[in-house]
């Protein structure tokens, strides 16, 4: 007799019995789900699997579609996959990187031994479709870890065999398509045909690989010149060249060394060198009197902020504070966003005619006295308390809309150096993993908020996409603006974020919606060997999140 287990699918409430060992594609078309850019990959009992994953006991399986993150993810990764595949196919002693997110798509190294060509890319593309129209079977394979090691070490593939031989693991799971086999963190689609859309450009001296747009999965995402993020990027991977540190393999292996220390000594030596460097940079401007920082949820700029300001000073430079918290509009006269709620996040919340009139009353050199705002009441009023700035005084701002045009628009360009701050995380878990930079900062957050505001990291993470959403509209767009960008991410972070992240994921319970993410950040972070944050300065920028900083917040 063959044994049964019930699904209870959470799409259309039903529930149905299915033959032990079923996979979830064929539950799915039990299910009779009708799904335009789905299913993609599956929630069971909160964990997000694969569409081949077997399943061989009771459980609730939610299927999720190109509108979720965890559906992107999945398709993006088998993209990486195809692109690898056909790279291997037509260069076989060549080998790609995929590196960062930038333009709406993934910038990937291409190593032939030559420039990169128009007519490489182009025959790339060709391989890549053909590889779609065959349909192949993408197959998951699990074997013992040493039989996944041996067939990438064949391949020469250093990075992946680094971080297999690390984890301590008797089993591996890999993909193979149609002979060549990859290992990826996380799940993959069932067959190339699914890969419905992509794009692929040539980017600098390497390759653009493009994906569905996040809001209409139905075209590609918008493809935009980001050559300031761009550079930043390079930049830090001069620094890990420096470090020779590029993965998570080779981070734990100066880890096991014992040189934990002199990475975060050099780490954050290129850290301060670099806001040493852009304080030069706003005392060469003559005539600057205002500078203005902005960066995502987490990114630390009120750190990068206060050190930043002790630079200036060393410059001959007295920076001013200036808080755009009071000056929001009363309470009555904030936006409402499309659920009828105060948009706090919107630029209009800012009394700017205010913000204009006194900032060109500051740089004429009168006096004003500042607005404050009383979030208690969400009233506006005047505080009693009065500035004026001196010769060699400075306003600093800071906030998300500080590199929006629209904030300063009554100020003279050449008055104004903006900064962007974000962590822009540059370490690779191997060299077909990249990390996402928004995990850097959701880990921060979580940590943070936990510290500081008591918040849970069930209601960080559930809380997390309405931030994201804010992030999209009023900073992202913004970033090209910046006369200067600061990565505020450091090579050794995660390994010391570790230790206060994984308890605070671990307290999710299971049966929330926000413990698929906490599983997958758990899951992530045990790649990474821990390091203890005694060894941080008290003015690193990641005090901001751990404790112990010697700045005043």
């Amino acid at each position: 007799m063959i044994q049964k287990i019930q699904i209870r699918c959470k799409n259309n409430k039903k529930t149905a019995n299915f033959n032990i060992g079923s996979s979830i594609s064929d539950i799915f078309d039990a299910f009779e789900l009708k799904m335009d850019y789905g299913p993609i990959c599956a929630k069971v009992n909160n964990v997000v699997e694969g569409m081949h994953c077997r399943i061989y006991q009771d459980a609730d399986i939610e299927f999720l579609d190109m509108y979720s993150s965890a559906g992107v993810r999945t398709y993006t990764r088998t993209l990486f996959f195809i692109l690898c595949k056909a790279v291997y196919d037509l260069y076989p002693n060549g080998h790609v990187i995929i590196d960062i997110p930038v333009s709406n798509g993934y910038y990937c190294d291409l190593r032939i031994g030559r420039a990169v060509t128009l007519h490489d890319v182009a025959q790339i593309r060709g391989r890549m479709d053909e590889i779609i129209a065959q349909a192949l079977p993408i197959k998951r394979y699990q074997a013992p870890t040493e039989e996944a090691r041996q067939i990438f070490e064949k391949r020469k593939a250093t990075s992946k065999v680094k971080l297999l031989e690390q984890q301590g693991k008797i089993y591996t799971t890999y993909y193979d398509i149609d002979g060549y086999a990859d290992y990826y963190y996380g799940s993959l689609l069932t067959n190339t045909s699914q890969a419905y859309l992509f794009g692929l450009e040539k980017y600098y001296d390497g390759l653009l690989l493009r994906i569905p747009s996040y809001q209409n999965p139905a075209v590609l995402g918008e493809l935009i010149k980001q050559d300031k993020m761009f550079e930043i990027f390079q930049e830090h991977h001069k620094w890990q060249n420096i470090l020779d540190v590029r993965t998570v393999g080779d981070f734990n292996e100066l880890i096991t060394t014992g040189k934990a220390n002199e990475l975060i000594n050099i780490s954050e030596a290129l850290q301060e060198k670099k806001i040493a460097r852009i304080a030069d940079e706003i005392a060469s401007r003559k005539g600057i009197k205002i500078v203005l920082i902005a960066g995502p949820s987490s990114s630390g700029k009120t750190t990068m902020c206060k050190r930043l300001s002790i630079q200036l000073l060393t410059n001959g430079i007295r920076p001013v504070g200036l808080s755009l918290d009071d000056y929001f509009v009363d309470r009555e006269d904030t936006p409402r966003d499309a659920s009828g709620d105060y948009d706090f996040e919107h630029l209009h919340s800012l009394n700017i005619p205010l913000l204009n009139q006194q900032l060109e009353a500051l740089i004429s050199g009168e006096e004003v006295e500042l607005p404050k705002y009383d979030f208690k009441t969400g009233s506006s009023g005047m505080s009693g308390k009065r500035m004026k700035l001196d010769a060699n005084e400075v306003l600093v701002v800071e906030g998300i809309h500080a590199l929006n045009p629209e904030l300063t628009a009554q100020i003279p360009e050449e008055l104004k150096f903006r900064v962007y701050a974000s962590a822009l995380t540059t370490i690779l878990l191997d060299t077909h993993n990249y990390i996402p930079t928004t995990d850097n900062r959701l880990l921060r957050r979580i940590i943070r908020d936990h510290k500081y505001r008591g918040i849970s990291a069930r209601e960080t993470i559930r809380r997390w996409p309405s931030v994201r959403a804010g992030e999209n509209r009023w900073i992202f767009p913004f970033q090209e603006n910046a006369d200067a960008m600061f990565n505020t991410a450091m090579l050794y972070e995660l390994a010391v974020i570790k230790a206060q992240a994984e308890p605070l994921l671990d307290d999710v319970p299971e049966n929330c919606p926000e413990y698929s993410e906490a599983h997958r950040l758990s899951q992530f972070l045990k790649y990474f060997h821990t390091v203890p944050n005694l060894q941080i300065p008290p003015t690193s920028l990641l005090r901001e999140f751990l404790g112990g900083s010697s700045f005043k917040y």
